[in-house]
């Protein structure tokens, strides 16, 4: 939605718990233009004015670390802009006012009022959630003193410090869990099985008559017939057998487990389908693993479909699996059973690993195609057919937030030559916590437990940044967007266990403000963080003060500049 007042225009992106700003002006209306306030209007009628960290030094010379102030004193010297307090599905008024004159004497220009509402409202056939993927951000330590939650905490639902973090992700997984019943199923697919919130809700759903079959992680299969337990699979057992759970001694009561052992690179599905009267009705999937750390710590995602058609699908996948098939011969399954699509019409196509080789090199095409901007998630970096998607030529903008540049030197070699081109916008995730640890910043304890959280996953690797998700041209008629279990990679594709949606059309369309502005948000926090990590360890810099005149807005009108391609791309 965009609307256009004295040669200022908003156009607003609403997301669930995000409303994406993008702003533009005249000529003529950037005269003496010092920047922007924004504020929504409360049922009072009066407006309450967001805060900046940034301020004028003629009025505000030596600002106190964390200081914030009104945008109505301290404009936002910026094009885009968010709020991040929405909430689902509700409808809140904006007021955009842009403010000339000096900064002792600030003028108020024409007010642009914009109505939004958020998404994932009630009744939608999709709902995304994300979790607050931040852990150190400011906002968590202003609010609860930068202490990270305990691990009793962690298991409380109701604390505090859980909610804030899980951002409702925790919850809309609680209660689709809740949606079973007698008469109904659910069918589970785990890799990592530890978060005890989950566990037990899975056993209340049992014991309300609801039958509960698990296929999960629970040891690796061998040529010689043994059954060795690695690391993850004894700490799933380990939560499978709590004293308070016992959840392998409730075959009788209508919990069943299943053993997922026969797998080649790692079997990294995590989805459930909901049946009615042995029918598949809707399913949860996603990036989110069902660990503490899933849900509180690194970036995740759950999207829930209700549509029949996909749920069988996915039953018909969960059943696969938990005959624990060999790779190869699930492998040729896969593929016959989901075939590689050939384009993409209005409509959601679900892809199953392991499979054969082809939708790879299907991503990339993917990507390189993309017309006005693309957006990667990626864990270990990218190479091959989807590295090259990042040196089309075509001056389209194309965004990743990775994790990390990679474990191997061919990918590392891509992802610079990615850094390299000027087309392309990225972010790391990776170390973020160790070097602010290190380096001794405000957020220091929080992330102390972020690294002992996230350790178990590979030695010396820790996932930050790990929703899977690409979206491409999400803001124009042809929006497509991909995301699942899987982190675009060879091996996602050829040997692990992994389930992907690919959306187009309006089924695309629905989700692309919530997934846009999601990403955004995190893209944002990481180059904050990584401003801050520059300036770590040196001596106390000035405050970064506001212009006093209209010359911030050099960058966003000079054509090839990151802020101007940015500001026409939201604008």
């Amino acid at each position: 939605m965009r609307i256009s007042e004295a040669g200022i225009s908003v156009h607003a992106i609403p997301g669930s718990y995000t409303v994406l700003f993008g702003i533009d002006a005249t000529e003529q209306a950037r005269r003496g233009l010092l920047g922007f306030a924004i504020g929504r209007r409360r049922s009072s009628d009066d407006v309450a004015w967001m805060n900046g960290f940034k301020f004028f030094k003629e009025t505000v010379p030596e600002p106190q670390p964390g200081t914030l102030k009104s945008t109505l004193e301290h404009p936002i010297q910026d094009f885009q802009w968010a709020d991040y307090k929405a909430r689902p599905g509700e409808t809140q008024d904006y007021v955009v006012r842009p403010l000339y004159g000096s900064p002792s004497n600030l003028q108020a220009g024409t007010d642009i009022e914009i109505r939004v509402k958020a998404g994932n409202a009630e009744g939608a056939r999709q709902a995304l959630h994300f979790n607050l993927g931040a852990v150190p951000g400011q906002a968590f330590a202003r609010r609860f003193g930068n202490t990270y939650p305990t691990p009793e905490e962690q298991n409380d639902v109701d604390n505090p410090k859980v909610k804030w973090l899980s951002r409702g992700l925790l919850e809309a997984t609680l209660d689709f869990i809740s949606r079973a019943g007698p008469g109904q199923e659910l069918r589970v697919a785990a890799y990592e099985f530890t978060y005890f919130p989950i566990l037990k809700a899975l056993k209340d759903a049992a014991g309300r008559g609801a039958q509960v079959r698990i296929c999960f992680l629970s040891g690796d299969h061998r040529s010689n017939g043994d059954i060795y337990m690695d690391g993850q699979s004894l700490r799933n057992w380990a939560a499978v057998i709590d004293d308070e759970l016992k959840l392998q001694s409730m075959s009788r009561k209508g919990l069943t487990l299943h053993m997922r052992t026969r797998w080649s690179g790692i079997p990294h599905n995590k989805f459930m389908v909901l049946l009615d009267q042995d029918r598949p009705v809707a399913i949860w999937t996603g990036s989110t693993n069902l660990t503490a750390s899933g849900f509180l710590g690194q970036s995740n995602l759950a999207h829930i479909i209700e549509d029949e058609t996909l749920a069988g699908s996915y039953n018909r996948y969960w059943e696969a699996l938990a005959k624990d098939p060999a790779v190869s011969a699930f492998r040729t399954e896969n593929s016959e059973n989901w075939p590689d699509p050939d384009g993409l019409g209005d409509g959601v196509v679900p892809i199953f690993s392991p499979r054969q080789e082809g939708m790879w090199a299907w991503y990339g095409h993917e990507m390189a195609s993309a017309q006005q901007a693309g957006f990667l998630t990626a864990a270990f970096g990218v190479r091959g057919p989807v590295a090259e998607a990042f040196h089309t030529g075509n001056d389209t903008l194309r965004f990743i937030l990775a994790e990390n540049a990679g474990n191997h030197a061919s990918t590392r070699d891509a992802m610079k030559r990615i850094e390299e081109d000027s087309d392309n916008i990225v972010a790391f995730g990776n170390m973020l916590a160790k070097r602010t640890v290190t380096a001794g910043l405000a957020s220091e304890r929080l992330d102390r437990w972020f690294l002992r959280e996230e350790r178990h996953r590979k030695e010396g690797h820790i996932f930050y940044v790990h929703t899977k998700m690409m979206m491409i041209d999400p803001l124009t008629d042809n929006p497509r967007i991909f995301s699942g279990s899987a982190n675009f990679s060879e091996t996602s594709v050829t040997n692990n266990d992994e389930n992907m949606l690919l959306l187009a059309g309006d089924w695309a369309a629905e989700i692309a403000p919530i997934m846009l502005t999601e990403f955004n948000r995190l893209h944002r926090h990481l180059y904050f963080r990584t401003v801050a990590l520059r300036n770590a360890g040196r001596d106390p810099q000035p405050a970064t003060f506001l212009k006093p005149d209209d010359s911030w807005q050099d960058d966003h009108f000079t054509e090839g500049r990151e802020k101007f391609r940015k500001r026409v791309l939201f604008a």
